[in-house]
């Protein structure tokens, strides 16, 4: 076990440092820069858009963004943003800000492609994604297929391995937390409810996180903020942390794969997903008039998960006074934290908050894996029989999850995630004249006094190979 440990280890620190950083940095500045800055620039243009009403029943912006949330919001607020600040160091808020910012212009021009490219069902609702933009765009169905691939990896083991592991470790502060029961008992709970939901089908999925996913955020950033203000006093010394570690290169060339530089990118990217290509998939069932509509409210996405809960998370940390290093990292950081002021209520707390942010993140997944199925089956829906398998083996992959050692975990997680960015990123940077003439075509209208209407010819494109825009 330790030398698979150690592999899944030198994997992960080569694929992030350099290779992905590197990607990464040139996408988001590249987008950023030809979009004008579009993710602050069109900021309240977002927000109105998210007010928009669907017709006849058919999915809105609000409801797919909600979708995207469910799966960008979850264990990694806490958890990941608690292990990037107790083996990163304080700086990695910062990296994390950073990556938000500059990551949400890829957000916009990967979720309007997915609009652009998207397909209309024989029951009238949209879908799409990474894998329909990159057969349609680039004419490459292998490249589409080796996406879907990952994807599946990613979202169906990846994630829901670590989203299980990082669900089970909030009872390690308990005094009934067993090593050799609790996981097991835990890890049973958490696959019997998810496979019992996955039954409902991609309807429920979104009436459920609709509900669910405001509802936990708006409590959990009250909370922390409560605990914020209770230590107001180290709220100056907390952001100077925060910059002097960020800016501590001396320390970050000494160990980059274990700097607060790194640890900020991968916790942010494994947070927002921003660029990685899973978000798409839902922006693609939005019924909106026009592309850039759903890729400019998916920036907001972006910002809800880490500028508002990741850094909720991290500054409550940070306020609160507690030692933070290894033997902490994870949930007891957090819940040590939140307990210096609401005492045992506090790791309660973030109980309950881990088990809403585990939940709707594990349907949330495998409600993207469904597209990516769907995709290699030639885009049709596989049996029920093979879909009650699969599911079957997704329950069995959420119970292993709470089973695994932390380390492992996490790198299988960055690794698959990371392989989905290899192939998105490019793919976007390669179309990204397809997004931003879109951009372009939206704004003239606006400035109009129109609400934007789009017309692929407008921007160059054969409607008849727009499934969705004829």
């Amino acid at each position: 076990m330790l030398d698979i440990v150690y592999i899944l280890n030198e994997i992960d620190n080569f694929l992030y440092f350099p290779i992905l950083i590197v990607v990464m940095a040139i996408a988001g500045i590249y987008f950023t820069g030809l979009t004008k800055g579009v993710q602050i620039r069109l900021f309240p243009e977002s927000l109105r858009i998210l007010m928009e009403k669907s017709e006849d029943g058919s999915v809105s912006s609000l409801q797919a963004m909600l979708v995207s949330t469910a799966s960008r919001v979850g264990t990694g607020n806490i958890i990941g943003v608690s292990t990037a600040l107790c083996l990163g160091g304080p700086g990695a808020v910062f990296w994390m800000w950073i990556m938000c910012i500059v990551g949400a212009s890829s957000a916009f021009i990967e979720s309007t492609l997915a609009q652009i490219y998207k397909r209309k069902g024989e029951d009238g609702n949209f879908f799409g994604g990474p894998a329909y933009y990159i057969e349609k765009g680039l004419h490459s169905p292998k490249l589409a297929a080796l996406f879907c691939l990952f994807l599946i990896v990613t979202y169906a083991i990846g994630f829901n391995l670590l989203c299980s592991f990082n669900l089970q470790s909030t009872f390690i502060e308990y005094p009934f937390y067993d090593m050799s029961t609790t996981p097991l008992i835990v890890g049973a709970l958490i696959a019997v409810v998810v496979g019992y939901c996955l039954l409902g089908g991609g309807d429920r999925i979104i009436k459920m996180t609709s509900t669910i996913v405001p509802l936990m955020g708006v409590s959990y950033v009250i909370v922390s903020l409560i605990v914020i203000l209770f230590n107001y006093q180290n709220i100056p010394a907390m952001f100077g942390l925060i910059i002097t570690d960020a800016f501590d290169f001396h320390a970050i060339a000494g160990g980059i794969a274990g700097s607060c530089l790194v640890y900020g990118i991968k916790r942010g990217l494994f947070s927002n997903e921003a660029g990685v290509g899973s978000a798409p998939n839902a922006s693609a069932s939005a019924d909106v008039t026009h592309p850039a509509k759903q890729g400019l409210v998916q920036t907001l996405s972006v910002y809800i998960d880490t500028l508002l809960l990741c850094t909720a998370t991290a500054l409550m940390c940070l306020s609160s006074g507690v030692v933070r290093d290894v033997s902490v990292s994870g949930a007891p950081y957090v819940q040590y934290a939140i307990s210096t002021v609401f005492g045992w209520g506090g790791p309660i707390f973030i109980t309950v908050a881990m088990v809403l942010f585990a939940f709707t993140t594990l349907i949330g997944n495998l409600y993207y894996v469904d597209n990516a199925i769907i995709y290699l089956n030639r885009k049709k829906k596989p049996s029920k029989m093979f879909m009650r398998i699969f599911y079957i083996f997704a329950t069995v992959v959420v119970f292993v999850g709470a089973l695994v050692p932390m380390d492992v975990a996490w790198a299988v997680a960055d690794i698959t995630m990371g392989g989905m960015t290899l192939i998105n990123l490019p793919t976007c940077m390669m179309m990204g004249k397809v997004a931003i003439d879109c951009l372009r075509d939206y704004e003239r209208q606006r400035k109009k006094g129109d609400e934007p209407v789009f017309k692929a010819k407008s921007i160059g494109l054969n409607e008849e190979e727009l499934d969705a825009w004829k």
